[in-house]
């Protein structure tokens, strides 16, 4: 015999209405009534009916998310994040990879549209147009990118970079190297920006190496780049990058972090576990995913709209702190004098 949710709200000594509630809305439930309902049903084996519900409330209880390489180390720990709020929520949530195309994250977004109440997209490489096409189809939130016409959460550069800069500068580094990601990356454009002006400021040489792909191949080919100049601190798009760049420099017998050292950004796990450690800039990415999944919930609560700060009537835009976390693959260079 099939469990009903009266059968659900008997078991945890809640009304009808207020077990319906913790499906529908469970932000308006208490937490403890919130508990024992969720405990009745996976008691009971009760699933609720995902389709009744969509015709009742408009909303179909899933979110998507679109990332561009799900092999990348940067996403699992923002995957991890919207997840547990989506279930927190009572939704859940469709994931899918684009592949690293900008070209092929309209169509993505076109498909799951019509199967969500909303779309978390995570450094989305489309241009400010296309994102406008999307926004039409369905609410959207943005994570690692910043559109004047979207709410979105970011990291901010600052005070990560500053702090990187500041250490390597005490060690005495003067001539800082950055190795980025993809030209079409406006977080890597927004880095460039700050790591150009701080180090104007504090009068260090300053070369951009390069913009790389930003896998394992793309820190590789931007070792290969950093070898041609007389760096002697690297600053690298992701700790993907980073790993591959530090290992390709080992093998042709070069110092690291006696000749060259390398910071890179993310902080995934792996960084802390090669020798010597990577020296990074860590990024809240748990914390991301929990708000890209609140802004979307908010958004179709409002009925749709992707602009959640309702106040101003502007798109809701949240940077999450960075830091720096210094390790072993950063050290004085050669024949420096550290500054006191």
């Amino acid at each position: 015999m099939a469990v009903t949710l009266k059968d659900v709200a008997q078991q945890a000594g809640v009304s009808v209405a207020t077990a319906s509630r913790a499906f529908q809305r469970p932000e308006m439930v208490g937490a403890d009534s919130l508990a024992r309902v969720r405990e009745a049903a996976d008691t009971l084996g009760y699933a609720p009916n995902r389709t009744a519900r969509a015709l009742i409330t408009g909303r179909s209880g899933v979110y998507g998310v679109i990332v561009p390489d799900l092999e990348n180390p940067f996403f699992p720990a923002v995957l991890k994040g919207a997840q547990a709020r989506a279930h927190q929520l009572g939704a859940q949530l469709l994931i899918t990879d684009a592949g690293e195309s900008p070209e092929g994250e309209l169509p993505l977004v076109r498909t799951l549209a019509l199967q969500v109440d909303g779309i978390v997209l995570c450094s989305s490489r489309m241009d400010e147009n296309s994102l406008e096409e999307a926004s039409r189809l369905t609410p959207l939130s943005l994570v690692n990118r910043v559109s004047p016409r979207l709410p979105g959460v970011h990291a901010d550069p600052e005070p990560g970079i500053p702090a990187a800069l500041q250490h390597l500068r005490r060690l005495g580094h003067r001539r800082i190297g950055y190795a980025g990601g993809p030209a079409l990356s406006r977080s890597d454009q927004a880095r460039r920006t700050v790591i150009q002006r701080l180090c104007a400021e504090a009068e260090l040489e300053w070369s951009e190496i390069g913009a790389f792909p930003p896998t394992a191949d793309g820190g590789r080919d931007a070792a290969e780049a950093l070898l041609q100049t007389a760096t002697t601190a690297v600053l690298v798009y992701n700790d993907l990058m980073a790993l591959a760049l530090m290992e390709r420099l080992r093998s042709y017998g070069v110092d690291v972090p006696g000749q060259i050292s390398v910071v890179g950004w993310d902080d995934i796990p792996f960084s802390a576990m090669v020798t010597p450690g990577l020296a990074t800039i860590r990024v809240p990415r748990y914390d991301m995913g929990v708000r890209a999944i609140d802004m979307l919930h908010g958004a179709a609560g409002a009925g749709g709209s992707s602009t959640v700060n309702a106040q101003v009537g502007a798109p809701a835009h949240i940077a999450l702190p960075t830091q720096f976390v210094p390790r072993g693959s950063i050290a004085r260079p050669d024949g420096a004098d550290a500054l006191v």
